[in-house]
């Protein structure tokens, strides 16, 4: 077996300037399997600096997100955010890593009244303030509208659809349904649970993109009766498939199939006596205080539905 470092060296080259090069005994190749395993290891430590602030966190890789609920009338509430980042900066200089800045952003969400109040209690942060962010290629907006990532999803979907109609010919009806379903279908469901409880005239953009797949592979004219041919195809409608989605997320919650920051969210209805919906497996729904938000979170939509 011939070693992926030896008889290896490294320099390192910043504009127009070289380091002189120096041996390289150890490492790790660009693209291995161990990579972003031993790269997960190394930020292990990161979560005991969330943890000992309290703030909750998620890790993907190399990406790393903080939430935290703060008061815009209180500037206390941001204390363990400053502290928390203060600790965070002194680890990742201690361990020869670098907080990308450029790659920095925060979105508050709440009501448009408190939006200014919480960027002036971030202080210097307020920079990185932005209306939208995209999370794992999802765009978020301050009121959890979606109508930015909604319309990011038609337009490619409308795209992919022009290409698609082009190979038509040239495909055989299966292979054809596929690549539908590949390119548009797809895009459709990802993270589609997010959609829940929104306005009916976004989810009806989705639908006609959906639409026009189905007219496109059966060939259907433009006014003719859609509901038909979706059935035909046996493809669920847009909002059927947003409320498919988070009874699926439910299912693996009931069956120990899914992660704990979901399964802690729901819990089983013990009624105070005997009665006989005890074995049903009821949901407890918690009461939301704000209805265009609150009611569509997942801990009170799902037990709902």
């Amino acid at each position: 077996m011939v070693s992926v470092v030896f008889d290896r060296s490294f320099s390192v080259h910043l504009g127009e300037f070289f380091s002189s090069t120096a041996p390289l005994s150890c490492g790790v190749p660009q693209g291995s399997i161990l990579g972003p395993m031993l790269f997960s290891l190394y930020l292990l430590p990161l979560g005991n600096i969330f943890r000992k602030h309290n703030i909750p966190f998620h890790c993907y890789a190399d990406d790393v997100q903080i939430y935290l609920p703060v008061k815009t009338n209180d500037n206390t509430s941001f204390l363990s955010l400053f502290n928390c980042l203060r600790d965070l900066k002194r680890w990742l200089n201690q361990n020869f890593l670098c907080l990308n800045e450029n790659k920095t952003e925060i979105i508050v969400f709440g009501r448009p009244g408190d939006l200014s109040g919480c960027v002036d209690g971030l202080g210097n942060l307020g920079w990185y303030v932005r209306p939208f962010i995209r999370n794992l290629g999802v765009i978020f907006d301050s009121d959890l509208k979606f109508e930015k990532q909604i319309s990011s999803v038609v337009k490619a979907s409308f795209f992919q659809l022009r290409l698609l109609a082009k190979v038509k010919p040239y495909l055989p009806s299966k292979a054809f349904e596929s690549a539908i379903h590949a390119f548009i279908t797809t895009r459709l469901d990802y993270c589609n649970s997010l959609y829940v409880g929104l306005d009916v005239s976004c989810i009806q953009r989705l639908q006609l993109v959906q639409n026009a797949a189905a007219r496109l592979l059966t060939g259907t004219k433009k006014y003719e009766h859609i509901t038909p041919v979706l059935a035909s195809l046996h493809w669920l409608p847009v909002r059927y498939r947003i409320v498919f989605k988070v009874l699926l997320f439910v299912y693996k919650i009931l069956n120990g199939l899914a992660p704990a920051y979901l399964s802690e969210l729901l819990h089983v209805h013990t009624p105070a006596r005997a009665l006989r919906s005890s074995n049903q497996v009821l949901l407890d729904v918690p009461r939301a205080r704000l209805k265009n938000k609150g009611d569509r979170a997942f801990s009170v939509v799902a037990p709902n539905l």
